[in-house]
């Protein structure tokens, strides 16, 4: 299969776009029948392995359902299929993979079975969490770094930004004509701020849109940039990304919510990407850790990654009292340790701060406080989150501290919701200290 550099440095090769008239399937349909049985037998295999749960059977039979679509296999072989992924025939994962491999269209690289299943789990704009973890499982299983699915991402996101083609003269002023007249429109629904940050669907309008969505063939192909450029394409995208792209970048809380005052995403990276990471801060203190964003430097698990700021007063009241605490351990120590020394006489004479034996009043309150807020902002967060501000991606949670608690309450809510978060999130991490 023809390929072409992408203009990004050190990004894969992709498909090159099929040229006007000449038929372009997905690379898995190009597959010989056995080796597309093969693949699809192979992430329902994964599927069952990954998702185990009884209540994750319905989402692992339609995906292996689509697939077999997808890769335009028989119908006869679904039953077969929907046994892999109820968890039957696990032991011949590695013998389906290695048939996989011999096929000459991959020529020895399975990053093209992963640039077709990650068009497959995107086809409809919804980019499932668990069709993220499998993909995530495939790269490993065939042995490709972690950062090649990145970089793939990535230049999905690259092709609908960087492909730019002129306008005639009529389409020009047809477009401007139509933007001014839609302007007004989208401030009311997304404001200002959102209009700067906003995906180039949301920009450009839908007149452009077309002309955007052609760079998709370098991932696609002709037949799926055709779709993605239909309006059904524009909706898909949209849907994908959040209203007009804007994402989190244009959610701020415009009014006081129950007990919370402060609830906002701050940008931790400046880029895109499929799937987003939301960093959660658990105290706040003076010096260095006195913002948000600060403990969250050294994060890279995305590329597009947020902090939440939330309730910024209460949680440096919090750290406040938790340095107090730690200066006054630390005068305990050493005055224990003096014990031992010829000033020992000396220590005894000596009384306790006061602030020692009121500790338990320095953080009671702070606490107190903080520990009700984080419920509530959990909960915010999870209507957020359901609401799809982020748009239909996978998105992973990590927090500490108080932040651990929120993203408890935020999942206790979606499940109150009667919505299982699995879909949502590819991971959750948390450390409560």
């Amino acid at each position: 299969m023809a390929t072409c550099n992408s203009s990004s440095e050190g990004l894969p090769p992709v498909a090159e776009p099929a040229v006007e008239g000449e038929p372009h399937l997905p690379v898995g349909r190009e597959l010989a029948e056995a080796n597309r049985f093969a693949y699809a037998a192979l992430c329902g295999i994964s599927l069952s392995q990954l998702f185990p749960e009884p209540e994750q059977s319905s989402f692992c039979t339609e995906f292996v359902a689509g697939l077999v679509k997808w890769l335009e296999l028989p119908g006869a072989v679904l039953p077969t299929m929907t046994a892999f992924a109820n968890g039957l025939g696990g032991e011949g994962a590695d013998v389906f993979a290695a048939i996989l491999l011999k096929d000459p269209i991959l020529k020895d690289d399975p990053l093209v079975i992963i640039q077709d299943l990650l068009s497959f789990s995107l086809q409809d704009g919804c980019y499932d969490a668990r069709a993220r973890v499998l993909i995530c499982h495939m790269t490993s299983l065939f042995r490709v770094p972690v950062g090649e699915l990145d970089l793939l991402e990535e230049t999905f996101l690259e092709s609908l930004k960087e492909t730019k083609e002129e306008e005639s003269e009529t389409a020009e002023a047809s477009r401007k004509k139509k933007e001014n007249r839609r302007k007004w429109k989208r401030y009311l629904l997304i404001g200002l701020a959102t209009v700067g940050g906003g995906t180039v669907i949301g920009v450009t309008g839908g007149l452009a849109a077309p002309l955007v969505a052609a760079g998709a063939a370098t991932i696609i192909g002709s037949a799926g940039a055709a779709a993605l450029g239909s309006v059904a394409g524009i909706a898909v995208l949209t849907s994908l990304f959040g209203a007009a792209g804007a994402g989190l970048t244009g959610y701020k809380m415009k009014k006081r919510v129950g007990a919370i005052e402060e609830f906002t995403f701050l940008p931790l990276t400046e880029g895109r990407q499929l799937h987003i990471t939301i960093a959660i801060t658990g105290w706040l203190a003076s010096g260095k850790y006195r913002t948000f964003s600060a403990p969250w430097a050294a994060l890279a698990r995305s590329r597009e990654q947020y902090c939440l700021a939330w309730e910024a007063k209460y949680l440096m009241e919090l750290g406040n009292a938790l340095e107090t605490i730690l200066s006054g351990l630390a005068n305990m120590v050493a005055q224990e340790a003096l014990k031992y020394t010829v000033l020992s006489g000396i220590v005894a004479a000596l009384t306790w701060p006061a602030s020692l034996l009121t500790v338990a009043n320095v953080i009671d309150n702070p606490w107190g406080v903080c520990l009700h807020r984080s419920a509530e902002v959990g909960k915010h967060l999870a209507h957020i989150l359901l609401s799809r501000q982020q748009g239909r991606r996978p998105v992973t949670l990590i927090g500490f501290s108080l932040g651990a608690r929120v993203i408890y309450f935020c999942l206790q809510e979606m499940a109150q919701e009667k919505v299982y978060p699995c879909g949502f999130f590819q991971g959750c991490n948390t450390r409560c200290f």
